[in-house]
């Protein structure tokens, strides 16, 4: 079997990724689709190298079929079809004794801290699969690991149908966001300046408006009756969405931060404490994520597939972050890993 080997200095190799016969309490899948997500971005831009033992293969958007299982496991068997939670908490740290898992001290990601999921056989302990329907889609359940992402921002945002919430930034993760806040009956407004982005999300139904054309808090308060936004979230990583994020929030609005910023960014911590509002930090997801998001996607609730870009090959791995560092219009490319 092939693997997309990450090699540092942007760089990727497609070699032989033998299979590794699980060991007790694992389990060997065979990977149809890995999904490229900004983490593994990150990883080829070079912030992530001091985790990455490389060679080594990346990624953690997934779905596939149980191949074989190890001693003791019993909950799967050979074809199922299944995506991993790929986090391993270290059950020790005062964070995992607090039940915060998704912030363990010496948390284990799966596609950073070891192998991932860009290869034709992936070796995972069992307790990090979540089962999937018979008759879904493998290309769609590659998109259930973002979907549990905006699903533990939804929960930790605390949203509700009665909430008016503005998403800064329509990536994949902004889109996931803003449509699951919206099947929850919540007002949706997204603020992107990309047209491509702009579009798909207009394509969804979303309602849009460009920051750079459209006074942003002054829209938000001409639709909230002047009082402002109830959640806010910033899901671009970037310094124009974490000094916009406190500016349409309601007073003591939620402020949710998604977005990985790589570089320190202004924040108006005036108007945190004049409107006293409320900012959490949203990293990864838990179980209970996972079990919301599957059963989201399985239903096709939404044309879930429109996120797909495209289709390609391991062989073009590299070729594929090339094309996505220089801005290529895509909102979720699969890499087909099955042999």
């Amino acid at each position: 079997m092939r693997g997309a080997f990450y090699l540092g200095n942007k760089s990727f190799r497609v070699d032989d990724s033998p299979p590794l016969p699980p060991k007790t309490g694992e389990v060997r899948i065979n990977i149809a689709y890995g999904g490229i997500c900004g983490t593994d971005v990150h990883i080829y831009m070079g912030h992530m190298d001091h985790r990455i033992k490389m060679p080594q293969v990346i990624g953690h958007e997934m779905s596939g079929t149980v191949a074989e299982v190890g001693e003791g496991v019993t909950e799967f068997k050979a074809g199922d079809k299944v995506i991993v939670r790929p986090l391993i908490p270290c059950g020790r740290c005062p964070a995992c004794e607090a039940g915060h898992y998704t912030v363990c001290h010496q948390i284990n990601v799966l596609g950073v801290d070891t192998p991932g999921c860009f290869q034709g056989s992936w070796t995972v302990p069992a307790e990090t699969l979540h089962r999937l329907p018979d008759d879904i889609d493998l290309k769609l359940a590659a998109v259930i690991e973002p979907a549990a992402v905006g699903a533990h921002a939804l929960r930790i945002g605390q949203v509700t149908g009665e909430d008016y919430v503005v998403v800064i930034g329509a990536g994949p993760i902004g889109i996931m966001v803003a449509l699951e806040s919206k099947l929850k009956g919540a007002r949706v407004l997204i603020s992107e300046i990309n047209p491509f982005r702009i579009n798909i999300a207009q394509e969804f139904g979303m309602e849009v408006v460009n920051p750079k054309e459209t006074d942003l808090p002054a829209y938000v308060s001409e639709k909230t009756g002047g009082a402002g936004a109830d959640v806010v979230f910033e899901v671009t990583g970037l310094a124009p969405g974490a000094e916009m994020m406190t500016r349409p929030a309601r007073s003591r609005g939620r402020i949710v931060i998604v977005g990985i910023f790589a570089e320190p960014a202004p924040v108006d911590l005036g108007r945190i404490m004049w409107r006293e509002l409320q900012v959490r930090g949203v990293r990864l997801y838990d179980a209970v994520d996972f079990e919301t998001a599957i059963p989201l996607v399985a239903a096709k609730a939404v044309p879930w597939e429109r996120l797909i870009s495209d289709v390609r090959p391991l062989e073009r791995t590299q070729e594929t972050f090339e094309e996505i560092e220089r801005g290529a219009n895509f909102m979720k490319v699969l890499l087909d890993c099955s042999d």
